[in-house]
């Protein structure tokens, strides 16, 4: 009799490993390259973002997710199998996101610098991004003069980076430069007469100006740099798959025609 009851715990002791084994067998990446990838939640590619930085990504009057960035990362994870999800944020939140693993990549025109790389990994360039000065029509400011006045810019950005740098560090110093949460922010300070000038990325800034009469961009370029995606530092196998796709995607011309979508040429 024991021995029966032996037997018999014993097969429901196989037959429950055979049916985990069945329930629970890994994915095969070979099969479901998806699965290599060191997500924050499986079969997601979650963005962190800054959505009031038009063309790259902005919402329409329904609230959807609209502009460059979220067109280039859902083109992405449509190469990857993934489901793109979008979370909106401070910019320097969607920074810190990807680095304390609340998301996947980051994408809000960002620039690639120094600082930045100690924290997380980029992505080869995808855009450049050229930084202007948006005055006043009729306004003294000029690109020389630009250290004696005072100025607007994006918490977090390098446009606040570089120009709240020291004088030595070729900045115009702390006390000349005021950050605000978004663009339109800024924007808004200067029609207010709080600041003298707005540095911001071109692109946008062509939106702020058409949209707020009496707004002009002052000639030349204040400084120009690439934008990449972010990733969490050492999250090697997310980073060659997203430059995979993204080779993909310039070379069969997806992100060109994404870019010109929003940007029209002058």
């Amino acid at each position: 009799m024991k021995k029966i009851i032996a037997m018999a715990l014993s097969l429901i002791v196989i037959l429950g490993l055979l049916a985990g084994c069945s329930n629970n067998t890994p994915t095969d990446p070979a099969t479901d390259p998806a699965a290599a990838l060191n997500l924050v939640k499986p079969g997601k590619l979650i963005m962190s973002t800054n959505a009031e930085f038009p063309p790259y990504e902005n919402t329409d009057d329904n609230g959807n997710f609209i502009g460059i960035d979220i067109e280039i990362a859902q083109a992405i994870a449509n190469k990857l199998g993934l489901e793109l999800v979008i979370d909106d944020m401070d910019f320097d939140a969607a920074l810190l996101a990807v680095q304390n693993n609340k998301s996947d990549i980051v994408m809000a025109g960002v620039s690639v610098t120094d600082d930045r790389l100690l924290v997380m990994d980029f992505s080869e360039s995808y855009a450049t991004g050229i930084q202007v000065v948006i005055v006043k029509e009729g306004s003294n400011v000029t690109m020389d003069n630009l250290g004696e006045k005072m100025i607007g810019t994006q918490r977090g950005t390098t446009g606040y980076i570089y120009a709240s740098a020291s004088p030595e560090d070729d900045g115009y110093g702390e006390d000349h430069v005021i950050a605000y949460d978004n663009g339109m922010s800024a924007v808004q300070a200067l029609m207010n007469n709080q600041v003298d000038c707005v540095i911001i990325d071109k692109a946008p800034a062509m939106e702020f100006v058409k949209n707020n009469p009496g707004l002009t961009i002052l000639e030349g370029n204040w400084v120009e740099e690439s934008y990449a995606i972010g990733v969490d530092k050492g999250n090697t196998s997310l980073l060659e798959a997203i430059n995979k796709a993204l080779a993909e995607l310039i070379a069969d011309g997806t992100v060109q025609n994404i870019i010109n979508k929003h940007i029209k040429a002058n």
